[in-house]
């Protein structure tokens, strides 16, 4: 008799494209003792959120290939251990953007993806790739900032093309380009899921991101130090827009980030138990608490258990672990 299949192996067309399995949290840092602190606390709690060491806003004017350098040096580091640090570069218009980006790609440990900001539609991220595969990068994927009007426009556009792996709103340059027909509360936590033309944004991009398998990242909240607003907006951006994936501007912030998209441990119970049952059928229908499952339910819940193993949610058994994503308990 052939071996059960996993749910990976059941489940899925294997011509079907799947989102990459990105942490949940993409943590931003510019200045170096932030930068360095970033990097410290990613060793801490593991590859549960990306760093992004910023070359655009964090980079001082008229220094940015230094600032490049010294984010070279961080990704070659001995804090760089799990591989999981991104760069975002400058604008493709910026003179110094080619220069920039063959520092970055310089590094002998390559950065695990590039962050466009303010792309004006698909030619900007065509640009950035030819460019970063000039300079070796033709490998490392690309992020993209949809904050632009000509971005949100061709947004289904990006999110097809094949180099674009991750597409985040820019919640604050998205505002500005309305040039003050947005009001200022759109920009803040509650606000932003309030204002219609902030939120038909926000539901584009995660339309597209879905419809294309790629990953779409929420953007910032700004009052870093309120955790309740930040976790009830990360909560929002899951379970209401779509996000599978949101800004961190604070190291205070990435643990609320990671919590709020985690699923909880009724949720990875329940999912466990109705995959094991399913996995016993062969993948047949079956029925769990008087409720009828078949595999378009099985897939929501195998998806589930996959933010459980990026989050690392409590309640998957070490042995499911093993044999469903081949990894034990740290």
């Amino acid at each position: 008799m052939m071996p059960t299949p996993t749910p990976r192996e059941a489940l899925f067309d294997p011509e079907d494209t799947a989102a990459p399995a990105l942490p949940v949290c993409d943590h931003y840092a510019g200045v170096e003792p932030r930068m360095s602190k970033s990097l410290q606390l990613q060793a801490e709690l593991g590859p549960v959120f990306d760093v992004t060491l910023d070359n655009e806003d964090g980079a001082p004017v008229g220094r940015e290939l230094e600032h490049a350098r010294l984010i070279a040096g961080l990704l070659d580091g001995p804090l760089n251990r799990f591989g999981r640090v991104g760069v975002r570069l400058l604008p493709v218009s910026h003179p110094a953007f080619d220069e920039v980006a063959g520092i970055v790609l310089g590094a002998a440990r390559p950065p695990a993806y590039l962050t466009i900001p303010k792309p004006r539609g698909v030619a900007c991220i065509d640009r950035a790739a030819r460019v970063a595969d000039a300079q070796g990068g033709a490998a490392v994927p690309l992020h993209a900032l949809v904050e632009t009007h000509g971005a949100l426009a061709e947004v289904r556009l990006l999110a097809a093309h094949p180099r674009i792996e991750c597409l985040s709103f820019g919640l604050m340059d998205f505002v500005s380009a309305h040039r003050g027909a947005i009001p200022q509360w759109a920009m803040s936590a509650d606000g932003q899921f309030d204002h219609p033309l902030v939120v038909r944004a926000k539901l584009e991009i995660a339309a597209a991101c879905h419809a294309h398998g790629k990953v779409p990242s929420h953007g910032v909240v700004t009052e870093f130090a309120d955790t309740a607003a930040l976790a009830e907006a990360a909560r929002k951006a899951a379970d209401l827009l779509g996000y599978t994936r949101m800004w961190s501007i604070h190291p205070a912030q990435v643990r609320p980030i990671v919590a709020a998209f985690a699923p909880t441990a009724a949720e990875v119970a329940q999912a466990v138990q109705i995959l094991l049952a399913a996995q016993a059928a062969r993948w047949a229908p079956i029925r769990h608490d008087d409720t009828l499952h078949d595999r378009a339910s099985y897939r929501y819940f195998w998806n589930v258990l996959q933010r459980a193993e990026r989050t690392r949610a409590a309640g998957l058994p070490d042995d499911l672990r093993q044999a469903w994503f081949g990894r034990r308990s740290p």
